[in-house]
């Protein structure tokens, strides 16, 4: 049973940082793509950050880019989402997620086959 846990979110000022977590069982994320996805009200579902190729390679949305990484540790099977220069804009319920490869199709349609509860992120102004 794969299991995706996400932790880390909260409130926080504009221009702070927060670390998201999010903690694999079922699947080995070195072998899955992985990315980050996030929902805020009134809007779509965005996918802002994807990992593939184990790691090797990644893509950032415009939005976040220069603001936010990835990064996984394999020894933990986590992942995580280092946000950096937090904006208003960015407050949404950001998710985990996995597929297996190939996934490019997957992470423009929103659609991984495998999904955290998801983390509230609050940025304030």
């Amino acid at each position: 049973q794969v299991q995706l846990v996400e932790s880390g979110g909260g409130s926080v000022q504009a221009g702070g940082s927060l670390t998201l977590s999010c903690a694999a069982s079922g699947i080995t994320l070195t072998t899955f793509c992985v990315g980050w996805f996030r929902l805020a009200p009134g809007k779509e579902r965005e996918g802002i950050v994807l990992s593939y190729n184990g790691g090797r390679n990644m893509y950032y949305a415009d939005s976040v880019k220069g603001r936010f990484t990835i990064s996984q540790d394999n020894a933990k099977n986590t992942l995580y989402l280092q946000m950096n220069s937090l904006k208003p804009e960015d407050t949404a319920m950001y998710y985990c997620a996995a597929e297996r490869a190939p996934c490019a199709s997957a992470f423009i349609k929103k659609d991984f086959n495998y999904w955290g509860q998801g983390t509230q992120v609050t940025v304030s102004s």
